[in-house]
C-alpha cells in the first residue's frame, strides 16, 4: 500500500519544471509513493493515482526497485550515485536512462529522492559521433592514394594503409619517425629547410614543380612520386598532410613514348637511306643504259614513278604521323595541367590516349614493314590446320573497341571445320577487311561475314554498307598508298587493299570487290585450300 509520509517540502520538489521523472521511494515498502507528472509520461503511465499503482506493478519498477536499493545501500560515501539503465515505455518501446538515487531523512524518516534523466537523445548524438569517426576512420585508411600526417616538428603522427604499403613499413612502423626517413639521402639536407618554410607559411600546393621528387622506402630503395601538401590545426598545433602517389608507371609510359619515337626516327633514317640506296641504282642503270633510248625512257619512267611514289609516301606519312602525335604532345602537355589529387582521373584519361596513339602508331609501322617485306620477297606461305569459325571470333573480338555505336558483325560460316591455310596471313586479311568495313560504315550497320566451301576452295566475303567506291576508284584500290577520293576524313595509309591483294597473291588465291557508292561494299576472297588428317 502507497503511504503518503512526504513532507511540503519534498511535495514542492516534486512540481519543480524539468524533463527528468523525480519520484520518491519508500524503502520500507519497495515502491514508489510520489512521481511528478513528467516521469509518469515519460514511462507512459497515467498521471493520477491510478498511474502510480500501475507503476508500482509494472515491469519498469521491477527494473528499478533493485537498483535503487543498490544505489542507496547503508555504508555509501557519496550522497547521490548513477547508472545507466534501459527501461520499457508502457507502449513496449526501449529507451535509455540515467538514475540516481538521493538519501534524505526528513523528521526522523528516510526518503529515497529517484532521478531518472532520458539519456536516449545524448547516446544517439554519441552513436552519430561514433558512426562519423569510423567514417572517417574508413575513408583514411582506404584511401587510393598515400596520406602521412607530421607535426610542425617533422614526426609523424598518423599513416593510412596505402602509406605503409608504398614505403614498406608494416603495421604502424611509420608513427613516430621523422619525415625526413622517407626523403632520398641526396636531397635530405634540403628537406629540413623546405619544411620549415612550409611552417612559416603552410599553404595547399603541390612539390616540386617543374623537377621530378622522389621517395625513399625502409630499405633505402627510391621511386618517383607526386605530392600533394594541405595542412590543419588541432589545439592551435600545426600538422602538415602529404597526399603521395607513385607515378612508376607513368614514367615507364613515358620511356616507352620515348622508345618508340626513337624507333620511328630509326625507320625514317632507313626509309630514306633505302630511297637514296634505290635512286642511285637506278642512276647507276641510267648510266649503264643512256646509248639507249627506249631503255633510257623507260628508267627515266621509273625514275618519275619511284619519285612519286616517295612524294605519296612522305604525303601519307606526315598525315597520318601527324595526328597521333599532336594527341601524344597535346595529351603530355595538359598532364601536367592537371596536378591535383581529385583530377587523377583526367591524368589518366590523357595517358589512355598517349597508349592509343602509340598502337595506332605502331600499326602504321606494321603495314610499312609488310610493304617492305612483301617488296623484298621474305614473306613465304606456311599452311597450319586452320579452325575459320574460331579465327574469324577471335578477330572479331579484338576489334571490339573500334566498332561504333550498335554496329553489328553477323557471321555465316557453312561447310567444314578446319581447312590448311596460312593462318597469319589469313588473319591480316580478315583484320584489314573488317577494319575498312568498320571504318567506312556508319553507326548502326550490318557487316557480313559470310564463308563456305566447294571443290577444294574457300570463298570468304566481308560486306558492309558503307559509304561505297566509284568505278573510277575501283581500278586503283589494290595499288600503295592509293586512298578513293571519299575516304580522305577517315585516317588510313593506303596499304592495307595492297597488302591483301598481295598476300592473297601469296596463297594462290583471288580477290574480287563489287562496291556501289552510298550503297555498301563486298569483297569476296577464294583461295585454295588442303585436306590433311588430323596427324
Amino acid at each position: 500500500m502507497v503511504t503518503n509520509t512526504a513532507t511540503p517540502v519534498l511535495l514542492a520538489l516534486l512540481a519543480e519544471p524539468g524533463d527528468d521523472l523525480i519520484g520518491l521511494f519508500d524503502p520500507a515498502a519497495g515502491q514508489f509513493t510520489h512521481v511528478n507528472t513528467v516521469g509518469m509520461a515519460m514511462l507512459g503511465f497515467p498521471t493520477d493515482a491510478d498511474g502510480l499503482v500501475q507503476l508500482n506493478r509494472s515491469d519498469a519498477q521491477a527494473t528499478l526497485s533493485p537498483l535503487v536499493r543498490q544505489l542507496a545501500r547503508p555504508g555509501t560515501v557519496q550522497p547521490m550515485h548513477g547508472t545507466e539503465l534501459e527501461l520499457v515505455h508502457a507502449d513496449g518501446t526501449p529507451f535509455r536512462v540515467r538514475l540516481t538515487v538521493l538519501m534524505i531523512r526528513e523528521n526522523d524518516t528516510d526518503f529515497w529522492l529517484v532521478r531518472l534523466r532520458n539519456s536516449g537523445r545524448l547516446y544517439q548524438a554519441e552513436r552519430e559521433l561514433q558512426q562519423s569517426l569510423l567514417r572517417y576512420e574508413a575513408v583514411f585508411t582506404n584511401a587510393t592514394i598515400g596520406i602521412i600526417v607530421a607535426n610542425r616538428a617533422g614526426q609523424i603522427v598518423s599513416a593510412n594503409q596505402l602509406a605503409r604499403q608504398l614505403f614498406d613499413y608494416p603495421d604502424d612502423e611509420l608513427v613516430g619517425l621523422s619525415i625526413d626517413r622517407l626523403v632520398p639521402t641526396n636531397v635530405s639536407q634540403y628537406h629540413e629547410r623546405l619544411r620549415q618554410s612550409f611552417n612559416d607559411s603552410p599553404q595547399v600546393r603541390a612539390m616540386g614543380h617543374n623537377r621530378d621528387l622522389h621517395a625513399r622506402r625502409k630499405d633505402g630503395s627510391v621511386f618517383p612520386v607526386e605530392i600533394s601538401l594541405s595542412y590543419f590545426r588541432k589545439d592551435e598545433q600545426l600538422y602538415a598532410v602529404a597526399y603521395i602517389i607513385d607515378i612508376t608507371f607513368k614514367k615507364e609510359a613515358e620511356q616507352q613514348l620515348l622508345a618508340h619515337r626513337d624507333r620511328i626516327e630509326r625507320l625514317n633514317a632507313e626509309l630514306e637511306q633505302k630511297v637514296i640506296d634505290r635512286t642511285h641504282a637506278l642512276m647507276t642503270t641510267l648510266e649503264q643504259l643512256e646509248e639507249s633510248k627506249d631503255e633510257l625512257a623507260k628508267a627515266l619512267s621509273a625514275e618519275r614513278q619511284l619519285g612519286e611514289l616517295k612524294s605519296r609516301f612522305v604525303s601519307m606519312a606526315s598525315h597520318e604521323f601527324r595526328t597521333p602525335l599532336t594527341t601524344v604532345l597535346t595529351s603530355a602537355s595538359l598532364i601536367e595541367k592537371y596536378p591535383g589529387i581529385d583530377q587523377q582521373d583526367k591524368r589518366q584519361k590523357h595517358i589512355q590516349r598517349i597508349r592509343a596513339s602509340v598502337d595506332h602508331l605502331n600499326d602504321i609501322l606494321e603495314e610499312f614493314l609488310s610493304v617492305g617485306r612483301l617488296e623484298e620477297g621474305k614473306i613465304e606461305t606456311r599452311p597450319v590446320r586452320v579452325d575459320l569459325a574460331r579465327l574469324v571470333d577471335d578477330v572479331i573480338g579484338d576489334m571490339q573497341s573500334m566498332r561504333k555505336p550498335d554496329q553489328r558483325i553477323q557471321t555465316e560460316l557453312n561447310g567444314q571445320d578446319a581447312v590448311w591455310l596460312d593462318s597469319s596471313l589469313l588473319r591480316n586479311v580478315i583484320v584489314n577487311l573488317l577494319s575498312n568495313a568498320i571504318k567506312y560504315s556508319g553507326a548502326g550497320s550490318l557487316i557480313r561475314v559470310l564463308g563456305h566451301w566447294q571443290q577444294g576452295e574457300l570463298t570468304l566475303s566481308i560486306t558492309d554498307q558503307g559509304v561505297g567506291i566509284s568505278p573510277a576508284d575501283q581500278e586503283h584500290l589494290f595499288e600503295r598508298f592509293f586512298r578513293a577520293k571519299n575516304a580522305g576524313n577517315v585516317p588510313g595509309t593506303g596499304l592495307g587493299l595492297h597488302i591483301v591483294g598481295r598476300y592473297v597473291e601469296l596463297m594462290g588465291g583471288r580477290v574480287h570487290l563489287h562496291s556501289e557508292l552510298n550503297q555498301g561494299t563486298t569483297v569476296s576472297l577464294t583461295l585454295p585450300y588442303e585436306n590433311h588428317t588430323a596427324d
